[in-house]
Formats: C-alpha cells, sequence, structure tokens
C-alpha cells in the first residue's frame, strides 16, 4: 500500500511547464494589454479622423423641388365666356387662357364713349354761351349808355315841365333795372368763364369734366382687357377642368394654377444647426427620386431670414411654462445649374441635396 501512494500520485500530478511554454504564456499576458489599449486608440484615432474629415457637406433628404407659380384670377367680375386652353396645357407668355362674357363690358365702354362725347360737346356749348354772354353784356351796355342819355335830357326839362316827375321817375327807374340786369349778365358770364378756367381758348381734353369721363372710359377699356386672362409667363396650366364656361367669376376668386417650367429650383429646410458654414453661392449636388441614378448640380441661392414655423398659423408660444426646445429649420433656395435635359422636374418632387461648405474641421474646434 505505502508504494502504491507514490505511484498514484506521480501518475495524477500534472507535468511541469517548460521553458517555450512559459515564454509563450508570459507573451500572451503581455500582449493582451496591447492589443486592447492599440485597439482603442485605434478607434479613437478613426473617430477623430472621421470628425475632421466630416463637416464639410450638409445633407438632408427634407427637400423638394419647387417652382414660380400663380393662381390665376381676374379683378372684374362676371359670367365666364370662353376657356382657350386644358389640363395640363403647356402655354406661353401673353398667350389668352380664358374670357368673361364681353357684353357687359361692350355696353360699358359704349356708355363712356357716350359720356365723353357729351363732355366735349358741354364744353363747346359753354364756349358758345360764353360768347352769346358777351354779346348780350355789350347790348345791356348800349342800353345803359340810352338810359342815362334819357335820364339827363329829362332832369334838364323837368323844372320847366319839358316833361313830368313821372315821366323822370320812369326813366330813373328804367336805368337802374338795366344796370341790375347788366349785373346778372356779367355774373352770368364769369359762371360760364368759370367753367373754362377763365380760359376761352382751352382744350376739352384739359377741361375737369372731360378728363372724367375719358377716365370712365379708360377704366371700361381696361375692364375688358382684363376680361381677357392671359399667361403671365411660360408654363403649364393645372386644374382647368374646375372652371366652365356659364359660370359666375366673382373678381379676385382664382380660376385655376399655372406652374412655370422655366423658374424652378430646389428648397430645403435643414435643420438650423446644420448651416453654420452654409453661403449663397456654394455648390449643391442632389437627386430626384423619381429618377433614380440621375444627379443634378446648382448653388446655393437664398437662405430665408425666418424659419418656417415663423409663419404657422399656431406659432410657438416659447414664454409658456411647458416649453420644449424644437431644432428649427430654415429654407434655403437652390438655384439647379445642370441636370438631364430629357428628365423634366416638376414641383414637388422628393430630393435629397448636398451642400458644399467647403469647411474644413480642425483640431482647435475642440478645445
Amino acid at each position: 500500500m505505502s508504494q502504491a501512494n507514490p505511484l498514484a500520485r506521480d501518475q495524477s500530478a500534472p507535468p511541469k511547464p517548460g521553458s517555450d511554454a512559459l515564454g509563450r504564456l508570459y507573451q500572451g499576458q503581455m500582449l493582451r494589454p496591447a492589443l486592447m489599449l492599440g485597439g482603442v486608440l485605434a478607434v479613437l484615432l478613426s473617430s477623430l479622423l472621421f470628425w475632421l474629415a466630416g463637416g464639410r457637406y450638409v445633407e438632408t433628404d427634407d427637400s423638394y423641388v419647387d417652382a414660380a407659380k400663380v393662381s390665376l384670377s381676374t379683378d372684374v367680375s362676371g359670367l365666364v365666356g370662353q376657356v382657350f386652353v386644358h389640363d395640363n396645357q403647356h402655354v406661353r407668355a401673353g398667350q389668352p387662357l380664358f374670357s368673361l362674357d364681353q357684353s357687359n363690358f361692350v355696353i360699358a365702354i359704349a356708355g363712356a364713349k357716350a359720356q365723353l362725347a357729351q363732355a366735349a360737346q358741354d364744353i363747346t356749348a359753354t364756349k358758345r354761351g360764353y360768347a352769346e354772354a358777351l354779346a348780350e353784356i355789350t347790348a345791356q351796355q348800349v342800353q345803359i349808355a340810352k338810359d342815362q342819355a334819357d335820364l339827363a335830357r329829362y332832369a334838364k326839362v323837368l323844372g320847366n315841365g319839358g316833361v313830368t316827375r313821372e315821366m323822370y321817375d320812369d326813366a330813373r327807374f328804367a336805368l337802374q333795372a338795366d344796370q341790375a340786369k347788366l349785373t346778372q349778365m356779367q355774373q352770368a358770364a364769369g359762371v360760364e368763364l368759370a367753367k373754362l378756367q377763365g380760359n376761352v381758348d382751352i382744350r376739352p381734353e384739359d377741361v375737369p369734366e372731360y378728363q372724367n369721363a375719358l377716365a370712365a372710359l379708360n377704366n371700361a377699356e381696361l375692364a375688358q382687357q382684363h376680361s381677357v386672362v392671359k399667361a403671365p409667363f411660360d408654363g403649364t396650366v393645372t386644374q382647368v377642368e374646375q372652371l366652365q364656361p356659364g359660370m359666375f367669376l366673382p373678381a379676385g376668386t382664382a380660376a385655376f394654377g399655372m406652374v412655370s417650367d422655366s423658374d424652378v429650383f430646389v428648397t430645403a429646410q435643414p435643420k438650423e444647426n446644420q448651416l453654420t458654414w452654409v453661403r449663397p453661392g456654394q455648390n449643391v449636388t442632389g437627386t430626384v427620386d423619381t429618377y433614380p441614378g440621375q444627379e443634378w448640380r446648382g448653388v446655393v441661392e437664398s437662405i430665408s431670414p425666418v424659419s418656417g414655423s415663423e409663419f404657422s398659423i399656431l406659432p410657438a408660444q416659447n414664454s409658456s411654462g411647458n416649453w420644449v426646445k424644437v431644432v428649427q429649420r430654415l429654407p434655403v433656395r437652390i438655384h439647379i445649374v445642370s441636370g438631364p435635359d430629357d428628365m423634366p422636374l416638376r414641383a414637388g418632387m422628393s430630393t435629397e441635396i448636398s451642400i458644399d461648405t467647403r469647411h474644413h474641421r480642425h483640431l482647435s474646434d475642440l478645445f
């Protein structure tokens, strides 16, 4: 028994490691911290390099194709007479789009022309009336001279019985009546002259009554011109079917819409903290969801002076107690410079843009 126990102990005890095994074990224990530290340093260095390389481009998918657009209307009311275009039709600037019924406008112009002719006729009549008034004043002045001569003659013979007292008084009263009539004629002539602005040779065009009638005629003709609505620019009309002949179109009511095909741009709304280095004139590249794989180029045209929330119907109440900070977005207008010619851009298309701010980060920015 005493010999079996040592033998069992020898068989169960592990062999002692050699010098090579001890060396490998020591190297593994030393390499593990180095690898861990090196991995952390590599991650930190990669993150630093990525941070330094970033910050140059501002990217956002909150951007859309936009275009100059207008809701067509007119400042006169009337029944729709004709619609000359159809939905989604391309039109040129100045092309008639629709017109109101012309009956009322033709009648208004005829009435205004009649008023203008009447004003010119009234001025001519006033000139003739003034000339007649001057002739009557001259005749009345002759009559007064005769009355004065009669009265002077009667006064000489009144004392010796040449005329009666009654005859003398009648002559005196006749002189006074004719003088009063002369004053009345002179006042009437002054009224006629005032209508001519003190100038008997005045042109009808210089008299206020004529100018007022001419303004009424111009207003009637302008209303007729505005009753025919023309395209303000080159573009495409839309929602034309909502306007039909026979409808009454009140002044200022939108008839249908029109979108420009030349003044097309992109409106992007990046976050406010992305606009630190964005400036007008910087280059932009973008893609449109409708045309995958295609690229458009442009430049930053302008940056809105206010965020979109400033014009919201219910603006944020920042003075309230439950205020929560929300990152704002500011519209950026991008002018399109180039892109595929056979792929038209339409307002409302979703885009993704990248703005090259040409800004490079530096280590000093961390401190």
